[in-house]
């Protein structure tokens, strides 16, 4: 997304305060304009009476002409990891808006986080892995947003997994980043009930005049409770045996809020949890093998055994 001339202006400021040598090519790069424009930019902060000046790239006068943050070190760093390992650093929408938020914080660092940081290696990098076709649903993420804060409905054609293609008209309440991918929650009119939608699985959206009436009582806090990760359903208690190399990944960290864990011998664990739906939790299952035996409820069990067949009917031993 193209800056406008204020916030571009603003953001050389920050640029030239945070950073050295930087001629109009380097700044024309950060800025996606042209080298024209960035000469005009520099022209009209001399007209603006900023104290800027050209040694080996430009320059400000003065190191105080915009005060500095008060971060320490240890601030600095935790936020710059923040910034840089979040999600929404992979989209276009907020890219932009990502590097000037950085510009912004380096610029007003002191003397002596700057010089620390010049001379700090790396010591951690966090990379939140997603699954989604960013491109897919760069076009979407501000028209949804748009209609949550007008509460406006949408009209929605979009690609389920289960169901295939659909139109819809729907009702949107908040954005949310879960499961490696960007959703959005709404009220679904044709299903009448609420549903979590894959923006990357959106064909085609479109903000309606229309608006609907707001409940108070879904946000994003609460809305998941209680289930694996995305889907919803009645909530199910589960019981899982876990033995060897299984057990130890159980025992080594949470998989869930509502878990509970109990030792019963050297190297097995019972693992007990309520969860809404089986798809998701069956999943995680899966990938254990032998490792992980169900106890309850039998649906999960009569799902695993069906399973089980698949496998063993499609994998035969050849050698036999």
């Amino acid at each position: 997304m193209r800056m406008s001339k204020y916030d571009r202006l603003l953001y050389i400021l920050n640029l030239l305060r945070a950073r050295r040598n930087l001629n109009a090519r380097k700044l024309a790069e950060e800025c996606g304009v042209t080298e024209r424009s960035i000469y005009r930019d520099i022209v009209a902060l001399s007209e603006a009476n900023v104290p800027i000046y050209y040694d080996n790239g430009y320059k400000l006068a003065s190191g105080n002409f915009l005060p500095p943050l008060n971060f320490d070190f240890d601030e600095y760093h935790s936020l710059k990891l923040a910034l840089d390992s979040s999600p929404l650093s992979r989209t276009a929408k907020y890219q932009a808006a990502l590097r000037r938020v950085k510009a912004k914080v380096e610029a007003g660092l002191s003397d002596s986080v700057k010089k620390k940081e010049r001379f700090t290696p790396e010591t951690m990098s966090i990379e939140i892995a997603t699954s989604a076709e960013q491109k897919r649903g760069e076009k979407f993420y501000g028209i949804i947003e748009e209609a949550i804060t007008s509460w406006r409905c949408l009209e929605l054609e979009y690609d389920s997994i289960q169901s295939g293609a659909s139109k819809r008209i729907i009702e949107p309440y908040f954005i949310i980043f879960r499961g490696r991918a960007f959703y959005f929650v709404a009220f679904c009119r044709l299903r009448q009930d609420f549903r979590t939608f894959r923006i990357d699985r959106v064909a085609h959206l479109r903000i309606l005049d229309e608006k609907f009436n707001k409940r108070d009582d879904i946000n994003p806090k609460t809305y998941f409770e209680g289930s694996w990760q995305l889907f919803s359903g009645e909530p199910v208690e589960v019981a899982v045996r876990f033995r060897g190399v299984a057990a130890r990944v159980v025992l080594s960290g949470r998989h869930h809020p509502g878990e509970s864990i109990e030792r019963v011998g050297q190297d097995e664990v019972m693992y007990k949890v309520v969860t809404r739906g089986l798809e998701e939790i069956q999943r995680w299952l899966l990938g254990f093998g032998a490792d992980a035996e169900v106890l309850s409820p039998p649906q999960l069990r009569e799902n695993l055994a069906q399973v089980g067949k698949y496998l063993s009917a499609t994998y035969v031993d050849e050698r036999q």
